[in-house]
């Protein structure tokens, strides 16, 4: 019996839901792909027909987040009479929103992401194009009415949010504060003095501007939760410190080889006599050299 593609979306979404109840208690490394399928109620080799490991359902999770969020900030009422900052904040809380019951669940994948980045980046998230095209719609509303100035960068400017968000993300799991109000204050700080440098006309600083406050609050977050940025001074200490090593092979072949003179011997020391090597015959004295006489015998009397 072939099953519809209503079917499918519901035996994917139940796979991920069944995964992160799993994960949330068991953790990622106590969960095997035969827990998760018996638990979504399917056969052992049919989870494989939807991900092939359990990396690929977390990012199906991120995917489908992604995804609710966007759908949840387009449906706002009166969404479209919203401004540049507004309609970012709208999509930034959306996502924060989503993740919020999941909070548990989201630091595993931040572990997991810390700890086998390549494993998640080997395949791109669906839903990081739909936010770009989001945002970049967002810029391009808020030209149309005047509110920003022209800008040439709209699609590195989504780009720039997709990372961005990561980074709030990031700080929010780590916020104690009560309900959340440093992350909000963050977020609010953040996008004013991005969407205020794009109404002065900043075209050519903007960049410049949102990557300084981007690295900036990423630093904080950082020091709050990984200590990366310690790690990579100590790293660069190590290597401003480190002895050089010899000199490379084809610098020592470039320079000229001088053969040092035979140091003599001390004063009252008599210097070491090589080895006796048999000189070899020329060809002119084996044709001159006598031959060798036999001895004679002695006359008897």
């Amino acid at each position: 019996m072939k099953t519809t593609r209503q079917q499918q979306d519901a035996t994917r979404r139940q796979i991920v839901a069944s995964a992160v109840d799993l994960m949330t208690r068991q953790g990622f490394d106590g969960t095997t792909m035969k827990d998760i399928a018996r638990a979504a109620g399917i056969g052992d080799a049919t989870i494989y027909k939807y991900f092939p490991t359990k990396d690929r359902i977390v990012l199906g999770y991120l995917d489908d987040v992604a995804h609710q969020a966007l759908a949840d900030t387009l449906q706002t009422p009166g969404f479209t009479g919203y401004q540049l900052q507004e309609k970012l904040q709208r999509l930034t809380d959306a996502v924060l929103e989503r993740l919020l019951a999941d909070r548990e669940f989201v630091a595993q994948v931040r572990s997991l992401a810390r700890r086998s980045p390549l494993s998640m980046l080997a395949e791109p998230l669906a839903a990081r194009q739909s936010l770009r095209d989001a945002v970049s719609s967002f810029l391009e509303a808020a030209e149309a009415s005047g509110e920003i100035e022209p800008c040439d960068f709209k699609g590195m400017a989504g780009s720039l949010y997709t990372d961005y968000l990561a980074g709030v993300v990031t700080y929010w799991l780590a916020d104690t504060s009560d309900e959340f109000a440093d992350t909000t204050q963050l977020v609010d700080l953040s996008l004013g003095v991005l969407v205020q440098a794009l109404r002065g006309g900043l075209v050519n600083r903007v960049l410049q501007l949102g990557g300084f406050v981007l690295r900036s609050q990423m630093a904080r977050m950082v020091q709050n939760s990984s200590g990366l940025m310690g790690m990579l001074q100590l790293a660069k200490q190590a290597m401003a410190s480190a002895p050089a090593g010899p000199a490379p092979a084809y610098a020592a072949a470039a320079e000229p080889s001088h053969s040092p003179e035979p140091s003599k011997p001390p004063r009252g020391s008599r210097a070491p006599r090589p080895p006796h090597q048999p000189r070899a015959a020329s060809p002119a004295a084996a044709s001159t050299a006598k031959p060798a006489t036999a001895p004679r015998k002695k006359k008897s009397v």
